[in-house]
C-alpha cells in the first residue's frame, strides 16, 4: 500500500490533549508483556516452525559497556573502564551465538546484521574481528544484507572507523544528542562539535553506505534558541539518517537519570516548540518525516521503502527489509520471532549461568495469541504505512480465523470516531487514513487497537511527544 502523503501538521492543542504515556510499538505485543513464565521449549518449537518456512534473518549483538554513564541513558548497560571484563563475555557471546545457530537452519540467509549497545566500540578491533567472524561462521549472509553498528564518537579514531568499513559494516551510528556544552555536560556527555564533525569525514572517506545520528530533545537546559543551533549544525553535518528522540524523564525506572536536576529540564510548552522547530528545520531541508521522530533523505531506504509501503517495524525499529525472524545475542537483548518473543537475562550473572548450565539465556517471554498477531499487523502498518486497508487485514486472515473487521473490532470504534473527531483519522467502509495531524500522534492511534494498554504500567512509556 503506498504512501498517500508524507505531510504533517503541527496542531499545538491536538499535540498537548494527547501528550500521555503510550508504548512506543517496537512490538506487539510490547515487551512489558514478557513474563518469566515462558517456557524454553517452546521457543524452540517456534523456531523449528520457521525452519519449515525459511524466514529470512535479522541478527542483533548487545555489547554492553560503556566506559561512562550518560545521565539520559535508558539502555541497559554496564559502565566500567576496565576493559578486561569484555574477554569473558567475548566468551560467552560466542557460545551464545553457536548454541543458537545450531537451531536453525544454515540455509535461511540473514538480510539484516546489527551491533548495539552499549558501546560497540568498547571493543578492540581485535575483539571485533573476533565476533566477527564468529556470526560469519555460523550464519549464512545473503549479498544484500545490510550490516550496522552504533559507535560512540568519543572512543574513535581514523584507524577504528576504516577497520570496521573493511570488515563489512556498512551502515554506522552515533549519537549527538545536543551540541551544546552546557546541555552536554549536564548529561555527562562531553563531545566538541570538532570532533563530531571530524568523526563524520572519517566516516564518509571510509565509504560508509548510510550514516545515522541521534538526538534527543527535552534534556536539561536545552531551550528553542540553543536546539535550533543543535539542528542547524545536524544538517551541515549531513547524515543520511536522523532520530530526534523525544527524552523520557523516568528516574523511578532509569536510577541513572536521578543525576539530572528535575528543575533543569524545560516545560512542556518549550519542547512542543522545539518538535515543531525540528520537524520545520529538516523538512524544509530535504529530509523526509518517516513518523515518530525518524527523519530520512528522499534517496535513502527508509524514505523509499515507505513511500513504495515496504517499510517494516521490529525491536530495533524502522527496517526496509522483508519480514524477518529478529535473533538477539548477549545479554538483555530481545528475539522475535512470528508469534514468540523472548529476552535474554539483563545481568551478566544470570546470563553466563544459563550458558554455563546449557540452557538458553532467556529469562522472560511471551506466546502470542492469534489476536495478538492480528492486532500486531494492524499497528505495524499503521506505524509503517500511517493507512490500513480493512479489506486486505479481511483478506490476510479471513481462512484462519473467518474475520470480519467491524465485527471484530466493534469495542474499537468509540476510541476510532473520537480519534476522528479530533482530526486524527479519517475513517471510511474500507480504510483507515492518518491525517497530517495524525501523523505526530501515530502511537495514539495505534494504541486504539492495544488490548493490554489499560493493563500496562504507563510509567514505564514515555509520552507521545
Amino acid at each position: 500500500m503506498r504512501l498517500l502523503s508524507q505531510s504533517v501538521e503541527f496542531d499545538l492543542n491536538l499535540l498537548r490533549k494527547y501528550d500521555r504515556p503510550v508504548p512506543r510499538y517496537t512490538s506487539y505485543p510490547p515487551a512489558t508483556e514478557l513474563t518469566e513464565e515462558f517456557r524454553e521449549i517452546d521457543l524452540k518449537t517456534a523456531i523449528a516452525v520457521s525452519n519449515y518456512k525459511k524466514t529470512p534473518l535479522s541478527l542483533y549483538c548487545h555489547i554492553p559497556f560503556c566506559e561512562s554513564a550518560c545521565y539520559f541513558c535508558g539502555c541497559n548497560t554496564v559502565i566500567t573502564q576496565r576493559k578486561e571484563v569484555a574477554e569473558p563475555y567475548l566468551d560467552y557471546i560466542q557460545r551464545d551465538i553457536k548454541q543458537m545457530a545450531e537451531l536453525i537452519d544454515r540455509d535461511r540467509e540473514v538480510n539484516q546484521l546489527h551491533w548495539g549497545g552499549g558501546t560497540p566500540n568498547y571493543l578492540s578491533p581485535k575483539q571485533v574481528e573476533t565476533l566477527w567472524k564468529t556470526i560469519n561462521n555460523n550464519f549464512t549472509f545473503a549479498p544484500e544484507a545490510e550490516i550496522s553498528i552504533e559507535v560512540n564518537p568519543r572512543y574513535l579514531d581514523k584507524h577504528y572507523i576504516f577497520f570496521l568499513r573493511d570488515l563489512g559494516f556498512k551502515r554506522i551510528s552515533f549519537g549527538i544528542q545536543d551540541f551544546n556544552p552546557t546541555v552536554q555536560a549536564a548529561v555527562n556527555r562531553i563531545q566538541p562539535e570538532a570532533m563530531l564533525f571530524e568523526a563524520m569525514g572519517w566516516i564518509r572517506e571510509a565509504g560508509f553506505e548510510s550514516v545515522n545520528v541521534d538526538l534527543i530533545y527535552g534534556l536539561p537546559y536545552q531551550n528553542l534558541e540553543t536546539f535550533t543551533d543543535t539542528i542547524r549544525k545536524t544538517i551541515k553535518l549531513d547524515p543520511d539518517r536522523i532520530a530526534v528522540f523525544n527524552f523520557a524523564y523516568i528516574p523511578w525506572v532509569k536510577g541513572v537519570q536521578k543525576r539530572i536536576a528535575k528543575e533543569a529540564l524545560p516545560p512542556a510548552s518549550e519542547k512542543l516548540s522545539i518538535l515543531q522547530m525540528t520537524i520545520e528545520e529538516l523538512t524544509g531541508n530535504g529530509y523526509v518525516f518517516i513518523g515518530m521522530d525518524h527523519f530520512a533523505k528522499p534517496n535513502d531506504e527508509l524514505a523509499i521503502a515507505q513511500q513504495k509501503g515496504d517499510l517494516h517495524r521490529n525491536f530495533q525499529g524502522y527496517t526496509t527489509k522483508p519480514e524477518s525472524d529478529l535473533v538477539g545475542f548477549g545479554m538483555t537483548s530481545i528475539s522475535m520471532l512470528h508469534d514468540v518473543y523472548v529476552q535474554n537475562h539483563k545481568r551478566l550473572k544470570g546470563y553466563y549461568q544459563a550458558i554455563d548450565e546449557g540452557r538458553l539465556p532467556i529469562e522472560r517471554g511471551v506466546t502470542l495469541s492469534r489476536d495478538d498477531i492480528i492486532r500486531r499487523t494492524i499497528i505495524m502498518e499503521l506505524m509503517c504505512q500511517f493507512q490500513l486497508s480493512k479489506y486486505d487485514i479481511e483478506e490476510k486472515y479471513h481462512l484462519s480465523f473467518d474475520l470480519d473487521f467491524e465485527e471484530y473490532f466493534i469495542k474499537e470504534r468509540y476510541n476510532l470516531r473520537l480519534l476522528e473527531a479530533d482530526g486524527l483519522i479519517h475513517l471510511s467502509h474500507d480504510r483507515i487514513q492518518v491525517t497530517p495531524s495524525g501523523r505526530l500522534l501515530i502511537r495514539n492511534i495505534a494504541s486504539a487497537f492495544d488490548k493490554y494498554l489499560g493493563t500496562q504500567q504507563s510509567e514505564r512509556f514515555s509520552k507521545a511527544v
